[in-house]
């Protein structure tokens, strides 16, 4: 008896000992990579090199073998690779002993100031084994920038078309301080970074592409530059007083624009004009007892794309509100959800509300919503709500509104590609938005071309 079970001990650890000495050759074998970016950034405010890592784990009870660990760009790439001290482009039949790692040590070198270098540089490695693939993306700043980590603007300031401006952390336009950013300027916000305006912010682009002024997140490379929420947003806080925007871009935010309070002086808190909003995972435009005037203004794609709350004072004019399901955010919100109360201790708590929309567009499809445009009255302060001219798609017209609007006629964009993410909001020779206007003195549309003096078309864009 003793000398089976000494037989069946001895086999046992024979096959334990075989089985960590053989290879794992499965393809649900399971490979930890300990990052899947690696990220340069700061330290190209003057040329130099630095060096990023990740490790490559065998998670198995058996040995693993990495047949490839390639950077892709091979000997032209900026990026150089290093795996236990040797240098190379690609290492193959790499054995990993079980719940071993292995550490792979990147280095970048550039010079920020080569005009000639584009203003991010990406490579790759790939990571092989057992038929299955895992990559590390790397990105770093090919071009100097203005990087600003927890900036506070203290005095005002100007911003010019010289360097993109990279935040970090987050930026404060302080009270009573301005931030004026001239045309072209490209705004880069890191994904923990509001930007925070207390005093007053000036965008000042301007119509053609390359002058229009763009915020968005820093992640540049592909998948992330279309991902939503990719940076917080920015804020209009309660001192913030003349703002406005002009022929901006505002894309990828988690809410696109927050403004709260009423203005401290006649003006509204914030102007927009000509300005694009878009991909925003909470909201495009969110709203508490303010004010906002907008011309010529997309919101699109968001999750909810206007969210006007707690009463208030509102102007938009010639607008596209417009959202379909994507393989980002799904269409489950109205595109306009007015009301004129909030709660406090669950108590609703009423506040006046003046708004008016004119020749504008809220639409919305392949989502689970019927009625676009929500407005909740509440208690008995100023209630006065204005849909003048438009098409709005809606089951019901809204209570407590007076409106001049065409019900559930599609509006008929140009072209809507959700699953590409391509969407282009200019009618279409057939749409029943053209000529549907009223004059309400806008002589020009989103693209900065001219709208005519009698019958313009509704929304944002003109047809030409």
């Amino acid at each position: 008896m003793r000398f089976s079970f000494l037989i069946i001990l001895i086999t046992g650890l024979f096959w334990v000992s075989c089985k960590k000495d053989s290879f794992i050759s499965s393809p649900e074998a399971r490979l930890i990579v300990t990052a899947d970016t690696l990220k340069y950034d700061t330290v190209f405010v003057s040329a130099g090199s630095t060096y990023r890592q990740f490790r490559v784990i065998n998670d198995n009870d058996q040995k693993l073998r990495i047949s490839s660990l390639r950077l892709m760009g091979g000997a032209s790439s900026v990026f150089k690779m290093n795996l236990d001290g040797v240098s190379g482009t690609e290492f193959t039949n790499l054995e990993l002993a079980a719940h071993d790692s292995l550490y792979v040590f990147m280095q970048v070198n550039v010079d920020p100031s080569a005009i000639n270098q584009p203003f991010v540089l990406r490579d790759s490695v790939r990571i092989s084994y057992n038929g299955k693939t895992s990559w590390v993306q790397l990105e770093a700043w090919g071009q100097n920038a203005h990087f600003l980590r927890d900036h506070i603007v203290n005095s005002s300031e100007t911003w010019n078309n010289d360097k993109p401006y990279v935040i970090l952390g987050s930026l404060l336009v302080n009270t009573n301080q301005t931030l004026t950013i001239n045309k072209g300027c490209r705004i880069y916000m890191h994904a923990d970074a509001p930007f925070i305006v207390d005093g007053t912010l000036q965008v000042n682009g301007l119509k053609d592409t390359i002058d229009r002024v763009v915020f968005s997140g820093d992640r540049l490379d592909e998948p992330f530059k279309d991902y939503p929420a990719s940076w917080p947003g920015i804020y209009f806080l309660s001192n913030a007083k003349n703002n406005q925007v002009n022929f901006a871009m505002i894309r990828n935010a988690y809410q696109s624009l927050g403004v709260i309070d009423p203005s401290v002086n006649a003006n509204p808190k914030l102007v927009l004009n000509e300005t694009i909003i878009d991909n925003g995972y909470d909201a495009g435009i969110i709203s508490s007892n303010s004010s906002i005037q907008a011309r010529n203004c997309l919101i699109s794609n968001c999750g909810k794309n206007l969210l006007l709350t707690k009463g208030g004072n509102y102007q938009f004019t010639h607008c596209t509100v417009a959202s379909y399901s994507n393989r980002f955010i799904s269409h489950k919100e109205p595109v306009v959800q007015l009301t004129n109360f909030g709660y406090n201790n669950n108590t609703p708590v009423s506040n006046n509300l003046t708004a008016v929309f004119r020749n504008c567009i809220f639409w919305g499809e392949t989502g689970l919503v019927t009625d676009e445009v929500v407005v909740i009255k509440n208690g008995n302060t100023l209630f006065n709500v204005l849909f003048d001219y438009g098409i709005w798609k809606a089951g019901t017209t809204p209570a407590n509104v007076t409106s001049n609007q065409m019900l559930n006629q599609n509006p008929l964009f140009e072209n809507l590609d959700p699953f590409n993410n391509g969407y282009n909001f200019h009618l279409s020779s057939s749409s029943p938005a053209l000529n549907k206007g009223t004059n309400a003195g806008v002589i020009l549309d989103l693209d900065g071309k001219p709208r005519p003096v009698g019958l313009p078309d509704l929304g944002c864009f003109e047809k030409q």
